[in-house]
């Protein structure tokens, strides 16, 4: 957020996606640890509030949103109100005695919504030849986000083991990414971005047919 008001959506970017990155190791941590507590779950649920909820709201409106006056401010608290409650949703269905398949979701989690809220500020770095898009597409774009969120569409989870057999390349398409993102930052985020929009309706067939199995 600092690096929004400054002007820096370079870095205010990239200290996301760090920040999505340890979301995804701190529970691995904190088991292999033995530190889990009630405590940490809460700080967690908050940190994932500020980091995918406030941060993307507050560097898209420094970025472009505010020229789109009420427009822009009213997309930006709809995000935030979002994302806290599909924490809400998922604080509370983790607490439930009732057994989920763990390989979905239900909705677009905290980090990849984020990512995806940032998907106009992402594709205005990769091609700065093109036209930015305008405050009130990425209005409209952030809202829609935002019901990614809250919907009740299944989305894959990443938290599965993968098996011993698919390790190896699992480990060379990580390397692969990690280059990519460090040498085209800004076209392979919205290359994510890209693929995981195609991964919803893929999970909602994958669930159904998992269903009528």
């Amino acid at each position: 957020m600092r690096m929004a008001l400054t002007g820096n959506f370079d870095l205010a970017v990239a200290y996301l996606v760090v920040a999505a990155i340890l979301d995804g190791l701190d529970g691995r941590l904190a088991r292999a640890l033995s530190s889990e507590s009630l405590l940490g779950a809460e700080l967690d649920s908050l940190a994932d509030v500020v980091n995918f909820g406030v941060a993307p709201a507050i560097i898209l409106y420094f970025w472009t949103l505010g020229d789109a006056s009420i427009l822009g401010w009213a997309s930006a608290l709809v995000y935030i109100i979002c994302c806290t409650l599909r924490l809400a949703r998922f604080n509370v269905s983790a607490k439930s005695e009732v057994v989920t398949d763990r390989r979905f979701f239900t909705g677009v989690p905290a980090p990849a919504g984020a990512l995806l809220a940032l998907a106009p500020l992402v594709f205005a770095h990769a091609y700065p030849e093109l036209d930015a898009p305008p405050a009130w597409l990425t209005a409209a774009w952030l809202v829609f986000a935002a019901g990614l969120m809250v919907s009740r569409l299944p989305t894959f989870s990443l938290k599965l083991k993968i098996p011993a057999s698919l390790a190896k390349p699992a480990l060379v398409l990580l390397a692969a990414g990690i280059v990519a993102l460090a040498v085209y930052p800004w076209q392979t985020l919205l290359v994510v971005d890209l693929i995981y929009l195609v991964s919803i309706p893929l999970a909602l067939f994958v669930r159904q047919s998992v269903a009528h199995a």
